[in-house]
């Protein structure tokens, strides 16, 4: 059993992004990475590779691309030849790799907002337009829901090379629905529209809720897909920044691996290695626990935000370690981000870089112990209650 309530100091002891961005009394829960450590099998795996004492220069092998074929197979059913698995330095530069083979000047990228603040940096990354088809907000009570709004979707989907699906998505927390999933390959497959589905968080799933990958769906629209994975939410090693393209048309498959060439991105030994254990199973157990940590989580936000923040408004995600909070109704001047930041000393995400839909919300990471999670609402209450 691993004690999730216990969080190393992150702080002092490490170069983390998150503990080192904002000064020593704040308290961080923006960056999408976990207080938790990392699985013991991993960490083995890797002093094991440090004792050797030779870290030269190593490449994704068979056997790798054979335990990430294995992995969906095993969570899935879904029937992945090595030959499709593409080892790539992250998500955010698979995902930009896929667009500049995808996109043109005249045929951008469309995203569903407010989405994954990454997904607006393709444009600019790529030199493309940038085509947005915001949710549908639905409010009931203090909890907002979001839905697709097809109408949008179909119209913008016509000016596009390449769709981003952000599935679960980062920040709203969805898990979308087979039928869902299924018109949205349709209208991508009507109009030759490439689908990139980033399924980063496809691991982090609360309440024993289930993922359907979009390329398990037909052989059809895996031919459209390019599916991009990666260990490093799920088991805390974003770090070592390894990922994974998973692409079953071949044609596809060349084209992907020739930009990926071009661009000489090369992933780490030691994300190879972690990736390698990760993906194996031998962390299961842990992240059965870990979820059903997040999970309560989870709901401790969910009742604490409604018992003592009534004004605020938030999601109930499905899967990811996010929060999206609302706080239109609330009587902050501006931004919440800063408004927190300045009078309860909690850095959460801006919401607007979510997107402009995202203006009066931010993102809040729980992907930490109980204990700061509580600290951190608990300041976050305090100073709501000074307007």
């Amino acid at each position: 059993m691993t004690n999730f309530n216990i969080v190393p100091d992150r702080r002092n002891a490490s170069n983390s992004i998150k503990w080192a961005w904002y000064p020593k009394d704040v308290l961080p829960m923006w960056v999408a990475d976990m207080d938790f450590l990392t699985p013991k099998p991993i960490l083995s795996a890797l002093h094991k590779a440090v004792d050797h004492g030779v870290l030269g220069y190593e490449m994704p092998m068979q056997p790798l691309k054979e335990t990430v074929a294995a992995r969906m197979d095993n969570l899935y059913s879904w029937k992945v030849k090595p030959e499709m698995v593409i080892a790539v330095t992250g998500i955010v530069s698979g995902l930009s790799v896929a667009a500049r083979m995808a996109c043109t000047p005249k045929r951008g990228v469309l995203v569903q907002t407010p989405v994954y603040n990454e997904f607006h940096e393709v444009k600019n990354n790529i030199g493309i337009p940038q085509l947005n088809a915001p949710f549908i907000k639905h409010v009931n009570g203090n909890i907002i829901s979001y839905e697709i709004d097809w109408d949008i979707f179909e119209k913008q989907i016509k000016k596009a090379g390449m769709f981003l699906l952000c599935n679960p998505h980062n920040p709203l927390g969805i898990i979308f629905s087979r039928k869902e999933l299924l018109k949205m390959a349709e209208l991508c497959i009507k109009n030759n529209v490439l689908i990139v589905s980033d399924e980063i968080h496809s691991e982090l799933l609360l309440d024993n809720n289930k993922f359907t990958p979009m390329a398990k769906l037909s052989a059809e629209i895996a031919k459209h897909t390019i599916t991009l994975v990666s260990p490093s939410k799920t088991f805390n090693i974003a770090g070592l920044f390894c990922g994974f393209a998973i692409i079953t048309d071949k044609d596809l498959r060349e084209r992907y691996e020739k930009e990926l060439n071009h661009l000489r991105l090369h992933v780490g030994s030691l994300g190879l290695i972690a990736a390698q254990t990760a993906f194996s199973g031998k962390c299961d157990g842990w992240l059965k626990e870990m979820n059903r940590y997040l999970t309560g989580n989870r709901d401790f936000i969910v009742d604490y935000v409604t018992e003592y923040m009534p004004d605020v408004r938030l999601t109930v995600p499905d899967a990811t370690y996010l929060g999206w909070l609302d706080f239109t109704q609330t009587g902050i001047d501006g931004s919440p981000f800063e408004f927190f930041l300045k009078n309860a000393k909690v850095a959460a995400s801006e919401g607007k870089i979510f997107g402009k839909e995202g203006e009066g919300h931010i993102r809040l990471n729980f992907g930490t112990s109980r204990k700061l999670l509580e600290q951190g609402l608990e300041q976050m209450r305090k100073a709501l209650k000074s307007i």
